[in-house]
């Protein structure tokens, strides 16, 4: 699948926004995850896994040889791994839900990453996905090879009132299986039961005097073997899973946010990038990110914080605009500056024949994979920075909700050929067939880019995009006598396509301000 980047990324970049770089930093000095690496899995030996039915079995009658032959160890889940033959089925699978790891998950893990490609499977096609179904799951017809039969007593209600001390059983199941050494120490209170809970936090040096706050709405994943559990984090940060484990288990961050959005591309092409946390203890895991931690980890949950921000704020009760679209796909790339919002995921210049010559054979791709966000953080060390570029997609987001896929492919259309027109110039110079669209694209996201950043940071207004043809003073002096963000959204429907129209419809919102938006425009 990485073959397919390359051709895809040229297009994005004329695509991009050139955003004007500011503050960078660094954080106080402890951090999490320097030491974790974030690049391909390494394998290490096979074990041999605790929860076949054939252990637990084994297990059972060790502890309870009068009762086992009283209880049928019955499967509750299955082992698999599917082997999609391309895109379409990889899609197929995660629309029915299931948990899929690109890794076998009964092997010890030598050096701990982001991401695994089995070296059976050529680079450019989907490796294997391993995942734990129920018993008797209806499989779709994609290849696929069961690995085990599992006995998971949590997923058997009939372990309710019957008397054995399952977890017991677990942990005996362990050690039969010579993976002892895996186990946790019991608790000392009565239940024994260690279900993780923990809390993930980010450091923000400019905001709140630098201290902790939540990573929000992220789905915290853990498994021990074949059994997995996952919980989204509150707010603040906070989350419980629901099932207890023995032994301690690897957790990982999901980047696939209870918001609907989805911050993808690791190496690999995926809907939602992971990193990983490490191994440790069943009771939880806590995490504290800072600008010193692992890049990758710290711009994600950057990223994803100023999404889970943005998107709640859009109610009626705060910013009263409409929100972006739903699955948003946003993708992180560390080598380039700039960032975009081209939306293509949902649906914008799918039909355009100039994307289409561009990209050739690549062109049917972009409906399953192509971002609607794309994220620049080359250079950008700091919070404040990668907060702001966010926001300001994320109001290209919300424009886009509003004035459709039409409007949009004018806009991007526009980009493209000027970038390319002008030798280089992003928005180009002004001039030419939908430069409008541009024009009133632009000042909407700068205006509101800097309106967050002042409301986050304190300090005046900023100055962000007030160097290019377009002028977007002209919201900011808007605001400044009267006008809300909501008042300005509201005339940004497919009818304003250049800066008269703009006059016109907030003259016919706001007929009381009219030698106000007059006065203002006459600057500009």
């Amino acid at each position: 699948m990485r073959g397919k980047i390359s051709v895809v990324l040229v297009a994005i970049v004329l695509m991009s926004c050139s955003k004007e770089s500011f503050r960078t930093g660094r954080g106080l000095d402890y951090s999490y995850g320097r030491d974790i690496p974030h690049n391909m899995i390494v394998l290490g030996d096979r074990l041999e896994n605790p929860y076949t039915t054939e252990n637990m079995s084994k297990a059972l009658q060790s502890l309870y040889p009068t009762r086992a032959d009283r209880v049928d160890v019955k499967a509750t889940n299955l082992y698999v791994r599917f082997l999609p033959a391309d895109d379409s089925e990889y899609e197929q699978l995660r629309g029915l839900g299931l948990d899929m790891m690109d890794h076998p998950l009964d092997y010890d893990i030598a050096v701990e990453g982001d991401w695994y490609h089995d070296p059976s499977v050529p680079e450019n096609k989907v490796t294997w996905q391993y995942a734990v179904v129920p018993h008797g799951f209806d499989f779709p017809d994609i290849r696929y090879e069961l690995i085990d039969e599992c006995y998971i007593a949590e997923n058997d209600p009939g372990t309710r009132a019957d008397g054995i001390d399952w977890q017991e059983v677990e942990r005996e199941a362990y050690r039969l299986t010579g993976n002892e050494g895996r186990l946790a120490e019991p608790l000392t209170r009565a239940s024994g039961k260690m279900v993780p809970a923990g809390r993930i936090t980010i450091e923000d040096k400019d905001y709140k005097g630098g201290q902790p706050f939540g990573v929000s709405g992220v789905r915290v994943s853990c498994n021990s073997f074949v059994k997995f559990d996952q919980a989204y984090t509150d707010r603040d940060g906070y989350y419980q899973m629901e099932k207890s484990f023995s032994s301690d288990i690897r957790y990982r961050l999901i980047f696939k946010n209870e918001k609907g959005f989805s911050i993808g591309f690791n190496l690999v092409l995926v809907p939602a990038s992971v990193s990983t946390l490490g191994k440790s203890s069943p009771e939880g895991v806590s995490v504290t990110v800072t600008e010193d931690s692992e890049d990758k980890l710290f711009r994600r949950c950057v990223v994803n914080n100023a999404a889970y921000d943005y998107i709640t704020r859009c109610n009626p009760d705060d910013m009263d605009i409409a929100a972006p679209p739903q699955d948003i796909r946003f993708w992180i790339f560390n080598g380039l500056e700039s960032s975009s919002a081209v939306m293509l995921h949902h649906g914008a210049v799918v039909r355009n024949e100039y994307l289409e010559r561009f990209l050739g054979g690549f062109y049917p791709l972009i409906e399953y994979f192509l971002p609607d966000i794309t994220i620049g953080t080359k250079g950008a060390a700091d919070y404040a920075r990668i907060y702001s570029s966010t926001c300001h997609e994320l109001a290209h987001a919300s424009h886009f909700a509003k004035v459709g896929t039409d409007y949009w492919n004018k806009y991007i259309l526009y980009i493209i050929e000027s970038y390319i027109k002008t030798g280089g110039m992003t928005y180009g110079d002004g001039e030419g067939e939908n430069a409008g669209h541009c024009e009133i694209g632009e000042t909407w996201a700068y205006y509101l880019e800097s309106k967050m950043y002042k409301e986050r940071y304190g300090g005046g207004f900023p100055t962000f995009g007030t160097s290019y043809w377009f002028r977007p003073q002209i919201f900011r002096f808007l605001d400044e006598r009267g006008f809300s963000r909501s008042d300005i959204f509201s005339v940004l429907d497919e009818t304003v396509t250049s800066k008269s129209d703009l006059k016109s419809a907030l003259i016919l919102s706001r007929p009381e301000k009219k030698e106000t938006i007059e006065q203002i425009f006459s600057r500009y």
